[in-house]
């Protein structure tokens, strides 16, 4: 599982992710240099650490490699927050605490979320009609072990011992 990048680790992947495509290190020391001082050898050495990582994958490009991301901001951010749940003691309870910290649009973009990973799950079940209702309506009621029968729900059915023979001799 993948560990939090570092400062500096973020800020290249996130200049490769939003770039979507392959890009030199020249590329990325140039948009660095607009916001803090660094040199070209940083870079170059965050990028080989990165590539070592499998975080990029590179190819020659003359003297130069281009990298390109292996995987997504996304997908990055999904396994951070796997793991992260996955050392929990109590994972249901880390969730509440989880999404009591989002903010609305947070819990908007979740709902999105889960309508497009469980879309039967926002879907309102339609009842049962005839023989199904009939069914779904016995197994609801029945307590374990009862046997089902063929009798419709609450009504009264003979007692067995009516059928019986009588009994001779008395």
């Amino acid at each position: 599982m993948p560990r939090q990048l570092g400062d500096l680790e973020d800020a290249v992947m996130t200049r490769v992710w939003q770039w979507n495509r392959p890009v030199t290190v020249r590329e990325v020391l140039e948009d660095l240099q607009r916001e803090r001082s660094i040199a070209y050898t940083t870079v170059m050495t965050v990028m080989d650490n990165l590539h070592q990582k499998g975080w990029v994958r590179r190819e020659v490009d003359g003297r130069a490699y281009r990298y390109t991301a292996v995987s997504t901001r996304a997908a990055y951010s999904a396994a951070l927050m796997n793991e992260a749940w996955s050392h929990s003691d109590n994972p249901a309870a880390a969730l509440v605490a989880f999404f009591g910290m989002m903010s609305a649009e947070q819990r908007e973009a979740l709902q999105d979320a889960m309508r497009i990973v469980l879309p039967d799950l926002h879907e309102a079940p339609e009842p049962p009609s005839g023989e199904a209702a009939d069914e779904a309506t016995r197994e609801a009621v029945d307590e374990p072990g009862d046997e089902p029968t063929d009798e419709p729900a609450g009504e009264a059915t003979e007692d067995p011992a009516d059928d019986a023979e009588p009994e001779t001799g008395r």
